[in-house]
């Protein structure tokens, strides 16, 4: 099952259809969605694939005794009504449907409202692969006056045309708690977690493996220069701080410099090392 299906299917188990504003309200969402139609003027036509749709949208339409039929095609669910049995939205050029956003009176009606627009027409990304949820609507006013909801209940939202759509953790597990998906923002925020101690390890790694190059490459150097000095007898007439600093180099290759200043007779800090072994180099260049 998709991510988006665990949602609906949550939300589609709620129980919240005592108050009559609120079902009336969550309806409202399910008709701006981009799956609502209108037939003639006359008829109101939602179609989705899912069951779990299908059948909270005939739980809303049963609560407010509004008449309805649902059919198939394909392998979609149509539902249909009269536009004169729903005499609380309107239709206006196109064949449109719009609402009244000073009708949509506190909080609660609003995340009804976003609620039924989401189980309508909206959509959720794996967010294993990839953060973003959006709702597809069926026109620009409808969308503007969603993203003002959803900017008053707190939650940051982008516009493309007749869609809305978050890519923002943060904002997503906000919005799946405002209408009411608390299933869905626990896992999401497990995934989440996981997603960012991955990041986390990755980048750890990636770092350690960039400085364990560094000092392998600077190692390189370093005996190269003293196996040259070796070559040419001149490594005899090295002061003994900086023999003792190259032999240790031999025989340790692969050991950041802190960990060879301390196996010196008297041991150094790493900066004490570093200026030895920079030393070898200018000295080894300049006898070439």
């Amino acid at each position: 099952m998709s991510f988006s299906s665990s949602i609906k299917q949550e939300l589609n188990k709620n129980s919240n259809l005592v108050k009559k504003e609120m079902v009336k309200q969550e309806l409202i969402g399910y008709l701006i969605s981009a799956n609502t139609s209108v037939i003639n003027g006359k008829e109101i036509k939602f179609s989705t694939e899912s069951d779990y749709n299908i059948n909270r949208f005939s739980k809303l339409l049963d609560n407010l005794n509004i008449n309805h039929k649902i059919d198939m095609s394909g392998k979609s669910f149509v539902i249909t009504a009269k536009i004169k049995d729903i005499d609380f939205i309107n239709i206006y050029e196109k064949n449109q449907i719009s609402f009244n956003l000073e009708e949509v009176s506190n909080e609660e009606t609003y995340k009804s409202l976003v609620r039924g627009a989401f189980m309508g027409s909206g959509s959720m990304n794996n967010p294993e692969k990839e953060y973003h949820l959006e709702i597809d609507l069926r026109d620009e006013n409808n969308v503007n006056r969603l993203k003002q909801i959803l900017t008053m209940l707190g939650i940051k939202v982008k516009t493309f045309q007749t869609s809305i759509y978050i890519k923002e953790g943060e904002e997503i597990s906000k919005f799946l708690a405002l209408i009411g998906a608390n299933q869905a923002v626990m896992k999401f925020e497990d995934i989440r977690i996981q997603k960012e101690m991955r990041g986390k390890v990755n980048r750890l790694v990636n770092c350690k493996t960039a400085n364990l190059s560094k000092t392998i490459n600077a190692s390189v150097e370093q005996i190269s220069a003293i196996k040259k000095l070796q070559e040419t007898g001149k490594f005899k007439k090295l002061d003994d701080n900086l023999k003792e600093i190259a032999i240790l180099r031999l025989e340790n290759p692969d050991m950041p410099l802190l960990e060879l200043g301390k196996l010196l007779k008297k041991p150094i800090g790493k900066s004490g090392v570093n200026y030895r072994l920079k030393k070898i180099m200018e000295i080894a260049n300049s006898e070439l």
